[in-house]
């Protein structure tokens, strides 16, 4: 059973009742999240006893907004490694470095854990068909998932994502629509046609569920890690729904009092050719501005505009977090030496993280004896079409 008590917006603090399906806040217009009745929780859950529980998302149920057990929908998301990474600490000459593995999700990324608790949560609130802008693996994770709960699934995507990405979707049953433009243009069409066909939309934080799958990646890394706070993440950040959805997760923690105030460094992680939250940070802004003519090889962080932008800009200044843009041939480096080292083939997403670390480490930013967490945010097997074309 949840504790969701009700949802908090992220920018006036409206709190609203959440037996109702919500998109953005009805007032301000800003992400809204699900809180909960933390006091509750800590006063009857120990954090040992997590270990005892089913190894997937759910085992966090009373910190998740799916009340009834029969809309716990599941393919077995989450509980991915969290490796540590020997080879990469000889190839940087660095001790603490740990890769969270969410290619090992179902559909292969990070993705499945927020698509399957937003979409359990609109099956449970009554949903009749939903939609989602997509540059790729968010389209796959819903399709999968509203597949499994028998729910109606309409995809909108740009016209040139790689050909695996259409396929996965039609596979599992969505209706697919390529779009001529950005994750923007998917945007402004899906909620559109949401409007006129009335489904619901699952874009990127504009609904407030899919950042509880999503935080459960800060749960799991704080687990895993023996219940000590690690001193660095670096993340691939186009939305920001992980990035912001573990800051929660530490938070909820805190107040449970299974960690103590210490929080990790953020770091955000964008493309040189879309890298509006690091263009932001530099210039010390509160928000980002619309990135033009976005283009990357790195398909989830094509992302020229996110909701969340404040959010993700706070998080990294409480921090004392940073935020680097790599180029699409580094993400290309990025894959190599991952692979080469470690035995993993990840997404370009994620041969960017291992080229940022690499420079925090020769800028001295990261010291010594700090514990870093890298993420594989997705499977790089959808992308071998890049490695061909070289």
């Amino acid at each position: 059973m949840s504790y969701l008590t009700h949802l908090d917006c992220t920018g006036c603090h409206l709190k609203l009742k959440p037996d109702k399906l919500w998109n953005l806040c009805p007032q301000c217009n800003k992400p809204l999240f699900a809180r909960y009745d933390l006091e509750r929780v800590k006063n009857t859950i120990k954090k040992e006893e997590l270990l005892k529980r089913s190894d997937h998302i759910w085992r966090y149920k009373e910190l998740l907004p799916v009340n009834d057990s029969r809309y716990m929908l599941t393919l077995g998301e989450g509980d991915t490694l969290l490796i540590k990474a020997k080879g990469l600490e000889a190839e940087f000459n660095h001790t603490g470095i740990f890769i969270k593995d969410e290619g090992l999700n179902p559909t292969g990324s990070f993705k499945a854990r927020g698509l399957c608790v937003a979409v359990s949560r609109a099956l449970e609130l009554g949903v009749q068909s939903l939609s989602i802008p997509s540059a790729g693996n968010a389209a796959g994770a819903m399709s999968a998932y509203c597949a499994l709960a028998g729910i109606p699934a309409f995809v909108y995507m740009p016209s040139d994502v790689p050909h695996s990405f259409k396929v996965e979707c039609t596979i599992l049953g969505a209706n697919v629509k390529l779009i001529n433009g950005l994750i923007t243009d998917c945007g402004s069409i899906a909620v559109r046609e949401a409007l006129r066909y009335n489904r619901f939309d699952l874009s990127t934080l504009k609904e407030p569920y899919r950042i509880e799958g999503k935080k459960t990646m800060g749960y799991e890394i704080i687990e895993q890690m023996g219940w000590v706070v690690p001193d660095v993440i670096i993340y691939p950040t186009g939305g920001g729904t992980g990035f912001i959805g573990m800051w929660k997760a530490f938070a909820e923690m805190e107040i449970m009092g299974w960690i103590n105030q210490k929080r990790p460094k953020m770091v955000v992680v964008q493309a040189a050719g879309c890298a509006p939250i690091v263009k932001a940070f530099h210039a010390g802004k509160s928000s980002a501005d619309v990135w033009q003519e976005a283009y990357t090889i790195a398909d989830g962080l094509r992302v020229p505009a996110a909701i969340g932008d404040f959010l993700i800009l706070e998080i990294i200044n409480k921090s004392r977090g940073t935020a680097l843009q790599i180029h699409d041939n580094e993400m290309l480096e990025g894959i190599r030496i991952l692979g080469k080292t470690q035995g993993l083939f990840a997404s370009p997403e994620s041969g960017a993280t291992i080229i940022a670390l690499r420079k925090l480490l020769q800028e001295n930013w990261i010291k010594k004896n700090d514990k870093v967490v890298l993420f594989n945010t997705g499977s790089g097997y959808k992308y071998s079409h890049l490695i061909n074309n070289e």
